[in-house]
């Protein structure tokens, strides 16, 4: 690899990493949310939640880079508290993959909550606990694998991102060249070598990623299971 290609790695993995801690925080009160509710609102909100899954990448990016710029509601937003426009840069990226990613955390999340037996929450709220509290010592920890598969889930989807990045961030070294897009430009130039080395880590990082999920999904299947 090149400097050029270390320079993406790096950058994919810092943000895969920033994204992954703001989906988390964002997708675990969310999904908890969604399990507990039902009506118009929570219906609209999971159609929201999954609308990534089916729509275009370059759609999105598109109205978010509209959204972002000067012209835009976020543009006008940020550059009126002095933080400029968000398109085109490391920031931007970061939000723009929150809301691609979003689906790949919050419906494990969902999952693994609806799999909480509901008779120990019960018997947790029975004894005097709050809401709060039924929450954090009782759902939390009986999630933990689902958690653990949400936050893996988000990482990997981040990494292999390309139609909203470049989209958002076009194609400015080490600011918003990820390695996706470093691969696209090696195919650009005709470096299919240099391509093929790039895309054969990615292969290998998503068969890893697949076998990890695969393997801790598996014992939280056996968890919920064993605790019906």
């Amino acid at each position: 690899m090149n400097a050029a290609d270390l320079s993406a790695l790096v950058l994919s993995l810092k943000l895969a990493a920033v994204s992954t801690v703001a989906l988390m925080a964002l997708g675990i009160p969310l999904a908890w949310w969604l399990v507990r509710s039902r009506g118009l609102l929570a219906a609209i909100t999971n159609v929201v939640v999954a609308l990534p899954l089916v729509l275009p990448p370059t759609v999105l990016g598109f109205y978010l880079l509209l959204a972002m710029g000067p012209n835009g509601p976020i543009g006008a937003l940020t550059q009126s508290i002095g933080l400029g426009t968000l398109a085109f840069t490391f920031e931007g990226l970061v939000v723009a993959s929150v809301l691609y990613s979003i689906p790949f955390v919050v419906q494990p999340l969902q999952a693994a909550f609806a799999a909480v037996p509901q008779h120990m929450l019960d018997a947790t709220a029975t004894l005097g606990a709050k809401p709060a509290q039924v929450f954090a010592q009782v759902a939390l920890p009986l999630s933990r694998r689902g958690l653990l598969v949400a936050a893996i889930l988000g990482f990997a989807h981040t990494i292999g991102e390309f139609g909203v990045v470049l989209m958002i961030g076009g194609n400015i070294p080490d600011e918003t060249r990820v390695v996706s897009v470093q691969i696209y430009d090696h195919v650009e130039a005709l470096d299919y070598a240099g391509a093929h080395q790039l895309s054969l880590t990615l292969v290998a990082f998503s068969v890893c990623v697949l076998a990890v999920v695969y393997w801790l999904w598996g014992g939280t299947r056996a968890s919920a299971e064993s605790g019906r």
